[in-house]
């Protein structure tokens, strides 16, 4: 990882409730490892300053060893854990990162990092047309936006983009560190974990 980078915050979103899979998303298995489990290790190598974990339930999330943070505003969602998450890091830039996200790419997370330059509030990859906000660059500079967001109610996790510097990624950009776009492979119900099974067993 070039010097030259600014230091930068991991941040690990593991809210949500989870109602389609049933159970907490974040332990569910895939391949015998827990979906949380294998985002860690994927993003561990990325040179950051740190990597905090984003919970209301810090008892089930211990044994992972990471600082955690509970909601600073309950019940507003994945921008809420946002929100959170910039306001706690220690860094100007966070990396967000979903926690049921299993195939996240290291050569495309570093890559996001390199454009995350003086001039951008935020780097996004977006899939057809629709950005990545749990798979995203946020600088501390989107606190206020997303502020007034929340205490309006608008949960919309994009709705604010139009205030801030976007770098977006769209599939070119992205496609040669992910050509599949597995990266953005979020598992919502059990059908989605057995396609991934069947992925994971075919490419590992």
């Amino acid at each position: 990882m070039s010097a030259s980078f600014s230091p930068f915050s991991l941040a690990i979103i593991a809210g949500g409730r989870s109602r389609r899979m049933g159970r907490d998303k974040a332990f569910v298995e895939l391949g015998g490892k827990a979906l949380i489990e294998r985002v860690i290790e994927r993003s561990a190598g990325l040179g950051q300053a740190e990597t905090i974990l984003i919970t209301n339930q810090p008892a089930q999330y211990a044994h992972l060893g990471l600082p955690m943070h509970g909601d600073i505003l309950p019940d507003k969602g994945s921008l809420g854990g946002i929100y959170t998450a910039l306001a706690r890091a220690k860094s100007p830039d966070v990396l967000m990162l979903a926690c049921d996200m299993p195939f996240v790419n290291t050569d495309l997370l570093l890559y996001m990092v390199e454009q995350c330059r003086d001039d951008i509030d935020i780097v996004v990859p977006r899939v057809a047309g629709y950005p990545q906000g749990l798979h995203a660059i946020y600088k501390k500079t989107c606190i206020a936006p997303i502020a007034e967001q929340l205490a309006a109610n608008r949960l919309k996790i994009i709705r604010f983009y139009d205030q801030m510097r976007v770098r977006y990624l769209d599939e070119a950009d992205c496609a040669p560190f992910d050509p599949l776009a597995r990266s953005f492979a979020n598992l919502n119900t059990p059908e989605e974990l057995a396609e991934a099974e069947r992925l994971l067993a075919a490419t590992g």
